[in-house]
Parts: C-alpha cells; sequence; structure tokens
C-alpha cells in the first residue's frame, strides 16, 4: 500500500477545527488544530496533537495550561489565516482579535468560537512530529449556543482552506 493510498483514506476521518491557546506569563500564543476529543468523563479529560516545532506547543509543555475552542461554521479565512497560516514568534496574533482570560490565565477567543474548555496538562504522549497533551478541563463554557461547528471537511470544500505545513493531516 502506498503512503498516497494511506493519505487518500484518511480524508474521511471526521475532524473539526480548533483554536488551541495557551499562555506563558504575560506572553499569549494559539494555532489551529484538527485534533481535540474528548478522553474521558469523569474527571473530564481531553487530548490535543500540537506540531512539536510550534509555539504553542513550546508554551504548553512550560506552562501546563491551555485551551481548546471549536470554531464555528462562519468563520472567514482571514480570521483562520490569524491562527493557522502565521507564527507567533513574530506576529501577535491576539493584536486584533476579541478574548477575555480563562481562570487558568489562557486567552479565550471570543469571535467566531462556539465554546471553550481550559485544561490542565496531566501527561505528554510523544508521537513524532507532534505531542499529545492530555490533561483535566478546569473550566469550560458555552459562547454561542446556536452555532455549528465548523468540519475540517467544510474548510476544505465549501471555504477552500489549504492545510498548512506541520497539520496533523495532510
Amino acid at each position: 500500500m502506498s503512503v498516497q493510498d494511506i493519505n487518500e483514506g484518511l480524508q474521511y476521518v471526521t475532524y473539526g477545527l480548533y483554536i488551541v491557546t495557551t499562555a506563558d506569563g504575560e506572553k499569549k500564543n494559539g494555532l489551529i488544530v484538527n485534533t481535540v476529543f474528548q478522553v474521558t468523563a469523569e474527571p473530564p479529560r481531553v487530548a490535543i496533537s500540537v506540531n512539536k516545532n510550534s509555539l504553542t506547543h513550546e508554551m504548553i509543555a512550560k506552562s501546563g495550561v491551555f485551551a481548546a475552542m471549536p470554531l464555528e461554521q462562519a468563520t472567514t479565512l482571514p480570521f483562520i489565516g490569524i491562527f493557522g497560516f502565521r507564527t507567533g514568534r513574530t506576529f501577535d496574533k491576539f493584536a486584533n482579535v476579541p478574548y477575555k482570560i480563562g481562570t487558568l490565565g489562557c486567552p479565550i477567543v471570543t469571535e467566531h468560537t462556539l465554546s471553550y474548555m481550559e485544561v490542565q496538562v496531566a501527561q505528554q504522549v510523544d508521537v513524532g512530529t507532534h505531542t499529545l497533551f492530555i490533561g483535566e478541563v478546569k473550566d469550560a463554557g458555552v459562547l454561542k449556543p446556536n452555532g455549528t461547528a465548523l468540519t475540517y471537511d467544510y474548510y476544505h470544500h465549501v471555504i477552500k482552506g489549504k492545510t498548512p505545513a506541520g497539520a496533523t493531516h495532510l
């Protein structure tokens, strides 16, 4: 079986698009991921997959906290680009984005997001190019109760978005 065959088969795995943020002191950063999933209900735990080369990865590993927010289907490509196609090493992603600070100190983006969860990292699993950060949800809330979640399929086929280098899914 070829790598192309495998990648074509993976196209049918369903994904959402999420903003993941973190903070280390006064420094804030975030990125777009497509891998956020609930691991347990009691206690509530989730996992995210983050590319090791990203600034957000470095900051989560250091601070031990992150917030994850599912994007709404109406999210614009320019908004996605703020978190998905620019690096926080040279660009302030929060300069023109509305947010509030959560209970763990993470920025909670309040535009184009349906809900949020703030997570205390309990475990890190090295999976090669990425790390799975697994943690307990310490706070959560709904921001837009009647919204529709943005799926990766909708992003590709309707919004016509591209997949940046370093993503978990090509």
